[in-house]
């Protein structure tokens, strides 16, 4: 039998299809083909961080990370690649793994200085840091207790406000740094207490000066001024303190602290009288 022979464009066509059979087999298998244009390549993305979205909401925080991980490894070079880095860091906020919430907004203000959403990511790692802070941190602290995230956390709102006062983020951070500043004052207080019963008085003059100047608008002044008052006659410093409580009573006649300024002020007695310009003429 006489063989017939083929068409070269033919054998190049038959060889092409060939090729071609095992990724055909491969999309059958149910993996993802490649986008054919950039245009497929952003919609495949978003698609997929709607996804993760949906998991987010859901609370399902292993399904959520996975997905955003996966939108990551695909689709590294699109926006939405980088709203998973967040979307990351929030998952693990609401998990209350602080330590990893702040490392994640910390990276993504890192990496992407420019983008719109950095102020979004300084604010949860404000947020953060503040929510890291235990109830247990609330109550009266112990004299060793270690503030070092209260200190952040102040740090960080106190550096948003300066750069974003009027953001709409802005009044939750000032009711925030009211809490920590309080909590870092009413720490001062608490071991200016603990130095003034042990009779170290320079260290507990030391810590209620701290308060005062480093934690303004705290609420606690009224009572930081009694105790440093208090303080200062323990050293018979009687002029600094009664100083001080006068001060307490000008600034702050509603407290409840102007009631014990005034009984240490009659303590002290009366001050020495300042000589008339009569009398100092005539002793000139």
């Amino acid at each position: 039998m006489r063989l017939v022979p083929v068409c070269p464009a033919l054998r190049a066509l038959a060889l092409s299809l060939a090729a071609l059979a095992p990724l055909t087999c491969v999309g059958c298998a149910g993996e993802e083909r490649a986008p054919l244009s950039a245009l497929e390549y952003a919609e495949n993305a978003r698609t997929k961080y709607e996804q993760g979205l949906r998991e987010l909401e859901a609370e399902n925080w292993e399904g959520a990370t996975e997905v955003f991980n996966e939108l990551k490894k695909k689709y590294g070079y699109s926006r939405y690649a980088r709203l998973a880095e967040l979307r990351l860091a929030d998952a693990d906020l609401a998990q209350d793994k602080y330590a990893e919430a702040v490392t994640g907004f910390k990276s993504f203000v890192h990496d992407y200085p420019n983008d719109p959403e950095v102020p979004y990511a300084r604010y949860r790692v404000a947020k953060a840091q503040y929510e890291s802070v235990s109830q247990s941190v609330l109550m009266p602290p112990l004299e060793e207790r270690d503030l070092a995230a209260v200190n952040d956390a102040l740090v960080s709102i106190r550096q948003f406000l300066t750069d974003y006062p009027t953001s709409v983020y802005s009044d939750q951070l000032r009711y925030m740094r009211a809490v920590v500043v309080g909590l870092l004052a009413r720490h001062e207080l608490y071991v200016a207490r603990f130095y003034l019963g042990r009779g170290k008085f320079d260290a507990a003059v030391a810590r209620c000066v701290h308060a005062l100047d480093a934690f303004d608008h705290s609420g606690l002044e009224p009572e930081a001024m009694v105790l440093l008052g208090e303080t200062y006659m323990k050293q018979k410093q009687r002029e600094k303190a009664r100083a001080v409580f006068q001060r307490v009573l000008k600034e702050y006649p509603a407290s409840p602290f102007a009631e014990p300024a005034r009984r240490f002020l009659v303590a002290l007695g009366p001050g020495p009288v300042a000589p008339s310009e009569s009398a100092a003429s005539r002793v000139d």
